[in-house]
């Protein structure tokens, strides 16, 4: 039986987010202004299946497909915002369900650091980093979400709320994980939005 972790679909996807997917991902490239699916289901073979279902139902791109131990995701992008929809209810079709059964968005961690130090600064850039870096005296803000694929959406909601720079977003593995940085005020209103964001989510 194959259940559905994460549906989360993105009716615009912001600038720094399409750019940081498009370093990330393995098939067809996302812009900015593109709608966007992305969805994670288990078992995680499943994928193969769903993807070509969506693929041969509708125009849409396939840009990423992760095929875990447990987990597999896909990520479907177009300009035309109805493909995407389309391509979303091809698949919750043949699994007999609808987006409300996915399973429900839980915040495993959610964090405010002002005012990084040159040294926590320098680190970070080294270890965590995918995206742009973080400056010395820059707040930073971490959330991490399970499943993981949530993480997309935070991250463009907090986007759209602030002007903040994204530094990571990893929507993979059991958890996703967050950080962006930016003037104390942009970080406090972009952490408000993604977690408002990923809150107002239905699930069960």
């Amino acid at each position: 039986m194959i259940s559905l972790r994460t549906y989360v679909f993105i009716d615009s996807l912001q600038p720094q987010l399409a750019v940081y997917m498009g370093t990330v991902s393995q098939g067809f490239l996302p812009v900015p202004g593109d709608a966007c699916l992305w969805m994670e289901v288990e078992p995680g073979m499943s994928v193969h299946q769903l993807s070509d279902i969506a693929l041969k139902a509708t125009r849409v791109h396939l840009g990423s497909q992760v095929v875990e131990r447990a987990f597999g995701s896909m990520v479907f992008h177009h300009r035309d915002q109805s493909d995407v929809i389309e391509a979303g209810h091809s698949i919750l079709n043949r699994l007999s369900t609808n987006e409300h059964k996915r399973q429900k968005c839980r915040i495993a961690w959610k964090e405010i650091v002002r005012s990084i130090t040159p040294d926590h600064a320098v680190l970070i850039n080294r270890q965590d980093r995918r995206g742009s870096m973080i400056l010395p005296g820059q707040s930073m803000f971490i959330l991490e979400t399970e499943p993981a694929g949530y993480i997309v959406y935070a991250a463009n909601e907090a986007e759209k709320a602030a002007n903040i720079t994204l530094v990571d977003a990893r929507a993979v593995g059991a958890f996703g994980r967050l950080t962006l940085a930016g003037k104390e005020a942009d970080i406090d209103a972009a952490a408000q939005a993604a977690i408002s964001a990923i809150e107002n989510l239905s699930g069960m």
